[in-house]
């Protein structure tokens, strides 16, 4: 009988996991726990790289919950990307005929190509208030693993 270590999880690691990040209230906001476990390859961007950074140096088999400052996740809340868009701009770069509601998530082009998405915040006739801030932006968050297997 050989006494052999565990495989630990290393940058370009092969993994079967299953994988729960919640806010600290208990809300799931992605979990793998009632289902089948996820297969993803470290470094592919599959797990943002914060997550990735959590499990680096764990044994395979390896149940634990981390508990995550804002900094360590998704950052702090910036308050220059809460911004005002023109109605014109909104509407040349998105769906005119879109109803639009406080709260809403959306998606539009930025100049110059790319997307950008923000929340929609408040918006009146001539322009509209939106937080680019990610979702989660300055929120703590708790994310547990459960390492099933490494290669």
């Amino acid at each position: 009988m050989s006494n052999a270590q565990p495989n630990v999880v290393t940058k370009s690691a092969y993994l079967t996991l299953h994988y729960r990040l919640a806010t600290l209230d208990g809300t799931d906001i992605v979990t793998t726990f009632n289902g089948n476990p996820a297969t993803l390859m470290l470094g592919q961007g599959q797990l943002a790289p914060f997550l990735e950074d959590c499990l680096l140096g764990l044994p395979e088999g390896t149940h634990k919950t981390f508990e995550l400052a804002p900094a360590q996740g998704f950052g702090e809340r910036n308050p220059e990307l809460i911004r005002s868009v023109s109605r014109a701009t909104l509407d040349e770069n998105s769906d005119p005929e879109a109803e639009y509601k406080v709260g809403d998530l959306i998606d539009f082009a930025a100049p110059g190509g790319g997307r950008f998405a923000g929340v929609l915040r408040e918006i009146s006739d001539d322009a509209a208030l939106f937080d680019f801030n990610h979702p989660l932006a300055g929120q703590p968050l708790r994310f547990e693993v459960n390492l099933i297997s490494v290669l």
